[in-house]
């Protein structure tokens, strides 16, 4: 409080410094004084509606290692926070994440709210199908990662900040293998998150070596979902790029990343969930397999998981 204070009193002795050089140089009526006062009491508002930036490293037993994370939030809020984590933590940059999110705040479109970045270690490892590894072995620490994120980062979150409770306050976001990685983590664990952005998802995680006869057989995270049950406090952003890639495993004339997104819904549907009220797609026409098409929606999702709120 007394630094915000501080801070007003300066804006107002700077205000007072260019009137007295305005009179000193020429006349100024009233209306001219009060236009002066306005203009700065405005930039002072403006500067305490930003979002404080922070970088954090959290000691990890279950991973084995430091995770560093990077962190969002309004520094002069006292009440509680929403909260987003997102994996992948170490592209922000490439997401052009900090400035979305500064020009939504500052427009109000953001409520109070708490964004971490989750800077990935081993993502072949970490990220994937809690306690079932692809074909190749690839995810095997996926159980590990989401130890981490329940046991330790959440706690240490909760302790740190005053984060809302109710789960549609809580999401979980992530990009490509990331994307995956969130899907399955929210779906085990609804408990803690109530919303699931996937950006361009490796939703072809299979459990099986590609089979020429069955194309789409054997994708772990649609078969789990199709086994339910419906959890039904989870809500879905999905999203995919035309330009994601040009495999296409089925010959049906569309690329992999769109086929696996669109049966993802299907199996979505299939447990008991619809579309627009628990389901949203994106696809984004031209685009590609990179943070700059991510960076590009990301506005989109969070506007969709503030309406999830109300």
């Amino acid at each position: 409080m007394g630094c915000s204070k501080g801070i007003r009193i300066e804006f107002w002795k700077l205000a007072d410094s260019c009137k007295k050089i305005v009179l000193k140089h020429g006349s100024m009526n009233s209306d001219w004084w009060q236009k002066i006062r306005n203009f700065f009491f405005a930039r002072w508002r403006s500067s305490r509606r930003t979002l404080h930036q922070e970088r954090f490293s959290l000691p990890s037993t279950h991973l084995d290692r430091t995770v560093v994370l990077t962190l969002f939030y309004p520094q002069s809020h006292r009440g509680p926070l929403a909260l987003l984590l997102l994996n992948d933590g170490q592209d922000i940059p490439a997401l052009d994440l900090e400035p979305s999110l500064h020009q939504l705040w500052q427009a109000r479109q953001l409520p109070p709210l708490l964004v971490v970045g989750i800077h990935a270690g081993d993502r072949m490892q970490e990220y994937g199908t809690i306690g079932r590894a692809d074909y190749a072995g690839r995810g095997n620490r996926a159980a590990a990662y989401a130890q981490f994120v329940c046991q330790e980062l959440l706690p240490y979150l909760e302790g740190r900040f005053r984060l809302r409770q109710p789960v549609r306050y809580r999401a979980l976001a992530g990009f490509s293998l990331g994307g995956l990685s969130a899907l399955d983590l929210v779906w085990q664990h609804p408990e803690y998150f109530g919303r699931v952005g996937v950006f361009s998802g490796s939703l072809w995680w299979r459990s099986t070596p590609f089979d020429p006869q069955r194309p789409d057989a054997d994708r772990i995270i649609h078969n789990r979902i199709a086994a339910g049950p419906r959890r039904p406090q989870l809500r879905f952003w999905l999203q995919a790029g035309t330009h994601d890639e040009t495999a296409d495993r089925n010959n049906n004339g569309i690329i992999d990343a769109i086929d696996d997104t669109l049966d993802l819904i299907k199996v979505l549907e299939g447990v008991g969930y619809q579309r627009e009220r628990d389901i949203v797609y994106e696809e984004v026409v031209e685009g590609e397999h990179h943070p700059r098409t991510w960076g590009r929606v990301m506005p989109q999702f969070l506007r969709w998981w503030v309406a999830g709120m109300k």
